[in-house]
């Protein structure tokens, strides 16, 4: 054959080998220089590469061509190169790649093909059948992977087998992972899932093209799957439950704008954009990653059958007698019970919507005249007043209780000193972690607020709260001071405050410490000049929000002197002396002790302001909101308690929940009552109403 013979007509030559009448159309033309390379390159077709086109006419030096090569063609050695490239092409699967014996029978062709490149693409011939120097040789287009598997098959074939691996072991793991970081343990990935044999069994019993779809679907779901079971570690560390399909999306706004606080515009839009692509890359890769492990079932068919069988007995078997590794089930569908419980949740929420709307219409004192509404209280300064994240961690906690109880008994005696007495009681939130407003709403509202959807569908109600009645009765001056708050808050307008404070209206001037706009100190003291300090004024019926133990607890504000306030820049010094949160939040004692002292500032700064702003009118009654994050509770406390107290100098006040069984003093004892904060609002009214 011509050296100068384009290699692509070499190739379709050889493939059609076995078709006689062919072989003799498309004869070689004789070499340009007359010489006959010493050895035949023989090349044909394979199964990962695309098959030639048609073949060009033969001009006159095809027919001028002796014939022996062409008839010697057919002969014994096409046929036995014919025969394996014949199997390896069938063997190949539906991914395009051969069996491991169709490899192995190609290697002849594979090293005839590697000799032939090796000398140089030959230039191409005109439709005369001469040489064209320069043209583009006709075989150029086969570079690239598919070349490089047939120069280095073993390379292939470990590519191949290490793809196939990693698909398995994708997909295994996103069915594995649990939704909890504290359940992150290596003994949870060595089961064996349910739901990779059913995936199994599917993929086999489908015909080829329903099974590439059914793969697809099934990849793409376990990748939503696992982004949700991301969610769901996220919320358990900050909100103690998983994510909620149908009320938490807002929640992710407003985690951006935490980001946003914290790290600025341009880090919020990087986060975001990391997200997206992050979500997007996993949901991708699960598809491809059931693609891969389809074609493997399809192309080594009556292996998977056989493995399939045999890990489905040992599944039943070890499921039915309850078998364990460590602790852990061998034998698991917990994916199974994953999906369900979502879809339940989602059932539940969906129908959560009516079920409030019922209770919401529900109140025994929306028909009571004003005149008969908290008589008790009349020309009292009432103060309710939410400490964040004050939780019973705080006080329950071995590691905690000894700094707390020393900081309530000297709140206790500060009290007493100016005349003040106090009871305590317990109050199940319905949060814990976050949520604050979830948690205040319930408190004032008497319903419970335990998502996202109930607030929005309560502040867009007429349904009174306990601020609202103190303004309907016409007594009070009905103020908010919310630092926390830093941008409109139309839902203030349904809580019945006259005129609401803000973290821009307080007069701070100082730094933030973390999320914390303005120092509880502060605060009270803001409250004290603006509104409770003013001479002739009216009762005032005050909602405190006081910030400073809110999470990340640090850097945190400390006592000062109160005369040296002033506009609060003195905090540019207190907060430089402060920890760094990210030093902090590397050890999870470091943050309980830093929570701790935090919760301790909070509770001095309230007695401190009642001894040195009280007096005979004065009703203080404060609460926490909810537990912290599980970082601080441990994890495996699940109590959602959080302390209540009712302050006053006047024994009168006390006297009307002395049968409510609370505890003397700023700390509840342990067997003291414990309401659904929800209960609160009914039972404060009927106290300190005519019949109380």
């Amino acid at each position: 054959m011509s050296h100068l013979t384009p290699p692509r007509q070499q190739l379709d030559t050889d493939a059609d080998a076995s078709a006689p009448d062919r072989l003799e159309e498309a004869s070689p033309a004789p070499a340009a220089t007359g010489s006959e390379p010493s050895a035949e390159t023989d090349t044909g077709p394979t199964d990962d590469e695309p098959e030639a086109g048609p073949e060009p006419e033969p001009g006159p030096r095809a027919e001028a061509e002796p014939g022996p090569r062409a008839e010697a063609e057919p002969g014994p050695r096409a046929e036995a190169e014919a025969g394996p490239r014949a199997e390896a092409e069938a063997g190949a699967s539906g991914d395009g790649e051969p069996s491991g014996a169709a490899e192995e029978s190609a290697g002849p062709a594979v090293d005839d093909r590697a000799g032939a490149e090796a000398a140089g693409p030959a230039p191409a011939e005109d439709g005369t059948g001469t040489a064209v120097q320069g043209a583009p040789a006709a075989g150029s287009a086969r570079t690239g992977w598919f070349r490089r598997r047939r120069l280095h098959p073993r390379a292939a074939a470990f590519v191949r087998v290490g793809t196939t691996v990693l698909a398995a072991v994708f997909v295994l793991v996103a069915i594995l992972v649990p939704d909890r970081l504290d359940r992150l343990a290596l003994q949870n990935f060595l089961r064996l899932p349910v739901e990779a044999l059913f995936l199994a069994i599917v993929l086999l019993a489908l015909p080829s093209r329903a099974r590439r779809i059914a793969a697809v679907v099934s990849g793409a779901l376990i990748g939503l799957s696992t982004v949700l079971k991301c969610l769901d570690m996220g919320f358990y560390q900050t909100l103690a439950r998983p994510f909620d399909l149908v009320f938490d999306w807002v929640l992710l706004t407003d985690a951006a704008d935490w980001v946003k606080d914290s790290f600025g515009h341009t880090g919020e839009v990087l986060a975001v954009i990391g997200v997206i692509v992050l979500i997007v890359a996993v949901l991708v890769l699960s598809a491809l990653a059931m693609v891969r492990l389809a074609n493997v079932l399809a192309r080594h068919r009556a292996v998977a059958v056989r493995t399939t069988l045999v890990l489905g007995v040992v599944w039943v078997t070890c499921f039915t007698l309850s078998v364990q590794f460590t602790g852990v089930p061998f034998a698991t569908q917990g994916y199974s019970q994953f999906l369900a419980n979502r879809v339940k949740y989602v059932r539940e929420g969906l129908g959560d919507a009516d079920v409030f709307k019922k209770q919401l219409v529900v109140d025994a004192y929306a028909d009571t005249p004003s005149d008969r509404l908290l008589t008790g209280l009349r020309g009292k300064d009432v103060l309710f007043t939410f400490i964040e994240s004050y939780g019973r961690v705080a006080i329950d906690d071995p590691a905690m209780a000894p700094e707390m109880d020393a900081t309530l008994a000297e709140g206790n005696a500060r009290l007493k000193a100016a005349g003040f007495a106090a009871q305590s009681g317990w109050l199940r939130s319905p949060v814990t972690g976050a949520g604050s407003w979830l948690a205040h709403s319930t408190f004032l509202s008497g319903l419970w607020v335990k998502n996202q959807q109930r607030y929005r569908t309560l502040t867009t109600s007429d349904r009174a709260t306990l601020t609202s009645y103190f303004q309907k009765t016409g007594a009070w001056r009905t103020v908010g001071i919310v630092p926390g708050v830093r941008k409109a808050w139309p839902e203030g307008k349904y809580f019945g405050l006259d005129h609401i404070y803000d973290s821009t209206h307080l007069g701070y001037q100082g730094p933030y410490f973390s999320w914390t706009p303005v120092p509880d100190q502060f605060s009270l003291e803001a409250f004290q000049k603006l509104e409770h300090g003013k001479k002739n004024r009216d009762p005032i019926m005050a909602e405190i929000i006081l910030a400073s133990s809110h999470n990340p607890w640090s850097p945190i504000a400390h006592i000062i002197d109160w005369k040296d306030l002033g506009n609060g820049r003195i905090f540019y010094k207190i907060k430089k002396e402060g920890t760094n949160p990210t030093e902090v939040w590397k050890s999870a004692q470091r943050v309980r002790t830093e929570y701790r002292k935090a919760i301790q500032y909070s509770v001095d700064s309230l007695t401190q302001w009642v001894q040195r702003y009280g007096d005979d009118n004065t009703v203080l009654v404060f609460l926490g909101d909810h537990q912290p994050v599980p970082t601080v509770t441990g994890g495996g406390n699940t109590s959602r308690d959080v302390p209540i107290t009712i302050v006053a100098r006047d024994p009168k006040v006390l006297a009307r929940v002395s049968g409510w069984g609370w505890t003397d003093g700023l700390k509840p004892a342990d067997n003291a009552p414990e309401w659904a904060m929800n209960q609160f609002r009914d039972r404060f009214l009927k106290a300190f109403g005519p019949q109380g």
